[in-house]
């Protein structure tokens, strides 16, 4: 007669299987393969730390850096979506220089931060605590002052979750709007069943990314901004943009968004299929015609192609977003690790051309200016003209995250260093 086994038993068993499954492949590259030097990656992450001290000076107790604009800081309070990306900074950079006055400024900020683990009218709290709350967890290793904050956050987060649409409802109105931002929050919830050892926050990850793949990719791999579905049965109500040049456009922090989201699920289920997916996105994003020499992508794929009908035409139509190429440099840093041969030399090599495009003129601001922002000439949303051209505070975060990535690599460490 076969055993009757427990759920929670069954999920952890596929999560040991998924772990051996994604350990056959490459976890490391070999020193042939990486270009950058060490000197150099210490040289941007000594000056990061100089440059976030700058930062630190001008934020107020209760709230977080956003920007700066016009000679202007910008911030935030806690309930907006990257709140948590200035901890999560000072965390890596805590993390890299052993500076504890560092790891002090984080804490501050997580006490204000902690608050929204009960904010369920957001999708972000991925973006918002796991980014904080996760690093600090991962690099202290105190469960008892972070653990149960992350898995009321993660238990909030699920609380979005329709089981018809399967998929994470993203914002408020429209009908029931998911957008592509979304894969990035799959990865507080897979922790969160790591740390639980509940399996449904993992599968809530894995349904919300198998419905993403359905329904948000089109035949060329790249991916609509918004799909918005009727909750009651699950059907497309429409497929839209909110911030790309227009709907069929290929918004580039979407793609980027996407590549790492699969790169990530591959990650924590050992699927191929993701693996593949995250395979195709990136063909999509590294063989566009409009991708520029350096590797920092103009701020929607079509925007260069836009002719004088569109409103973004004339002024809009050359910008860059450093956080694109932030995001995309640390995702190809992990899809490096994930493959071997020429494409895996292929996506760090490309990783190594945005890194070193980013850490030069005119993209990487001089210390002590940029309003302690590391990195210049980012866009937020040219639609709703709102943070066009500016420094962003998930540009430094991404970019301090796969400067950190690649020095594991050239250290043979493992690329995320302790998971929580």
């Amino acid at each position: 007669m076969m055993t009757a086994f427990p759920k929670r038993f069954l999920f952890l068993l596929a999560v040991a299987a998924g772990v051996a499954s994604a350990c056959q492949h490459p976890a490391s590259q070999t020193n042939s393969d990486l270009q950058l030097s060490p000197e150099f990656i210490d040289e941007q992450l000594t000056g990061a730390v100089a440059q976030i001290n700058v930062l630190a000076d001008s934020v107020p107790a209760d709230r977080m850096p956003r920007t700066f604009q016009g000679d202007t800081s910008v911030f935030s309070n806690t309930g907006w979506w990257t709140s948590g990306f200035y901890p999560g900074s000072l965390l890596y950079l805590y993390e890299y220089s052993g500076d504890a006055e560092l790891l002090e400024l984080a804490k501050a900020k997580l006490a204000i931060l902690e608050k929204e683990k009960l904010n369920k009218g957001t999708h972000d709290l991925g973006f918002m605590l796991y980014c904080s709350f996760g690093n600090a967890l991962r690099l202290t290793g105190d469960t008892a002052a972070y653990k149960e904050i992350l898995l009321i956050g993660a238990e909030s987060l699920s609380s979005r979750y329709n089981p018809v649409v399967k998929a994470i409802r993203s914002w408020e109105g429209w009908t029931y709007p998911v957008i592509i931002d979304n894969m990035m929050n799959l990865e507080f919830l897979t922790q969160a069943s790591k740390l639980s050892g509940d399996p449904k926050y993992r599968e809530i990850a894995v349904t919300h990314a198998n419905t993403t793949i359905k329904n948000h990719y089109r035949p060329d791999y790249s991916s609509y901004h918004v799909i918005d579905y009727n909750p009651a049965d699950g059907s497309i109500v429409g497929k839209k943009t909110a911030q790309g040049a227009f709907d069929e456009s290929a918004w580039s922090r979407g793609q980027a968004w996407g590549l790492y989201g699969y790169v990530m699920m591959y990650r924590e289920t050992g699927d191929g299929a993701y693996l593949d997916f995250a395979k195709h996105i990136a063909s999509f994003i590294l063989n566009h015609p409009n991708m520029p020499d350096d590797r920092v992508p103009y701020w929607d794929f079509d925007a260069p192609d836009l002719d004088e009908a569109s409103p973004y035409a004339a002024e809009y139509k050359t910008y860059r977003d450093a956080s694109t190429a932030s995001i995309l440099a640390s995702a190809l840093i992990e899809l490096s690790t994930q493959t071997s041969g020429d494409e895996r030399r292929g996506y760090i090599t490309t990783a190594e051309k945005i890194l070193q495009s980013l850490s030069s003129a005119p993209y990487k601001a001089e210390i002590g200016t940029n309003g302690g922002f590391i990195l210049k000439h980012s866009v937020g949303s040219i639609p709703h003209g709102s943070e066009i051209d500016v420094p962003l505070t998930y540009a430094d975060y991404y970019y301090v995250e796969a400067l950190i990535r690649y020095k594991r690599l050239l250290e043979g460490q493992p690329l995320l260093g302790r998971t929580p």
